[in-house]
């Protein structure tokens, strides 16, 4: 027990004996640690948020809409085609196994008038299952009902950024009047905020889909089907995703009778590939902050040897009395490597610390959040321990293999 011991003892009297030198020797590995925490709970945060955001929507949501012209060769832009219809949303609904519910989607652009304010927005038509769809809660006041889209009602739902925009933070706008065109619809309901992101709610205008049929003229195809902008589906049952989106591509494409060389004139996306997605993209992001933080750790690495070297040029003459009196090259290899990790392993367990603090900090101040994994912690001690043990390598073999006599020669 005393040999296990003993190398040990010798390491820490090494390291609390020159104190200056020690501390200059884990500060590298303090920055660096700390630095490796603070950017990884960054990249890990980001990731967080925006999976939030999408849950918020529902990872059982999916979207279809037209897709691009073709003029010459040239691509056009994501739905510059009008290619679905009503009537697809309803086969749809009805033909595909799986599917709670869709909701066709019909947006125009609307001059809207309140009091003072004079705005052209866009204003969204859906039935009342697009509330479910979109996962999307009443703030106050309601949603409109499937007897208000049955017989058009002109009633209106606004998302928080419009309700302030129009009505400002003090007045209730429930029962208000808006000029939408050329007609008047009551407000009936506020969202609640779902925070900037992906398809944010905030500034939705949502009336019945019925109603915004009769306030303009919309589109029909040249078989007389309703042509809409976009149709959103939520799956019963996600483990069945991809054979629900092979179905509905399949569908769409013989409705549209397209050909078998033909390309999909639909896009398709779902809320649970885009999460798959993301999480890919944040996860490289977040590896290539630990990456650019690591070189910090490499570099006090570097320092470790460096100083170790003049530790064991200081202490020649200590090494050699050691040598002359029985000491083993494994004995002084032992020492100068145990040292070394010591001194990473207390620079790792500072960095740690300092790192969270920073990560604390970010998180508290609101900018952004940040999320400081275990996984992480043990990472960042783990290769500090490994740098000392790396880098201390050399000088504690430089020392081992000092000769005694020379050693003690030395002044």
């Amino acid at each position: 027990m005393k040999r296990l011991f003993e190398p040990l003892t010798t390491a820490w009297v090494g390291i609390i004996t020159h104190k200056l030198r020690s501390f200059l020797t884990i500060l590298g590995i303090v920055i660096g640690v700390a630095a490796v925490i603070s950017l990884m709970s960054i990249g890990r945060g980001a990731q967080s948020d925006i999976m939030a955001r999408i849950g918020n929507l529902g990872s059982d949501l999916v979207t279809i809409s037209p897709g691009a012209s073709r003029f010459g060769g040239v691509r056009g832009a994501a739905g510059s085609i009008r290619t679905l219809t009503q009537e697809d949303a309803g086969a749809i609904a009805e033909q595909i196994a799986y599917i709670d519910s869709a909701a066709p989607i019909y947006t125009s652009n609307l001059q809207l008038i309140v009091g003072s304010e004079n705005t052209n927005s866009r204003v969204t038509g859906v039935p009342p299952q697009y509330q479910q769809i979109q996962n999307l809660d009443v703030a106050y006041g309601t949603f409109f009902s499937e007897y208000d889209y049955q017989r058009s009602a002109r009633v209106v739902v606004l998302g928080s950024e419009v309700k302030e925009t129009l009505f400002g933070e003090t007045v209730d706008p429930i029962g208000q009047r808006i000029r939408m065109g050329a007609n008047i619809v009551h407000v009936i309901g506020v969202l609640e905020t779902k925070g900037a992101g992906f398809n944010s709610a905030d500034n939705s205008i949502l009336v019945p889909l019925t109603a915004l049929q009769q306030m303009v003229a919309q589109p029909r195809t040249s078989q007389g089907d309703r042509v809409i902008s976009s149709i959103a589906l939520s799956v019963g049952n996600e483990d069945q995703m991809s054979a629900v989106l092979e179905e509905i591509t399949s569908l769409l494409r013989t409705r549209h009778r397209l050909g078998p060389n033909v390309e999909d004139d639909f896009r398709i996306t779902s809320m649970q590939e885009i999460a798959e997605t993301i999480t890919e993209t944040t996860g490289t992001l977040t590896l290539l902050l630990g990456a650019i933080a690591a070189i910090s750790l490499l570099v006090g690495g570097i320092g470790v040897m460096n100083i170790m070297l003049v530790s064991v040029l200081e202490r020649t003459r200590e090494i050699g009395v050691r040598k002359a009196l029985g000491a083993k090259e494994r004995d002084i290899w032992s020492q100068f490597l145990i040292e070394a990790a010591l001194l990473t392993l207390t620079g790792g367990i500072i960095g740690i610390i300092i790192g969270w603090l920073i990560s604390y900090s970010v998180n508290n101040s609101g900018m952004m959040t940040t999320v400081v994994g275990t996984d992480i912690v043990i990472l960042a001690v783990s290769v500090s321990v490994g740098i000392g043990l790396f880098f201390g390598f050399y000088p504690a073999w430089n020392a081992a293999r000092l000769n005694p006599i020379d050693a003690l020669r030395s002044e």
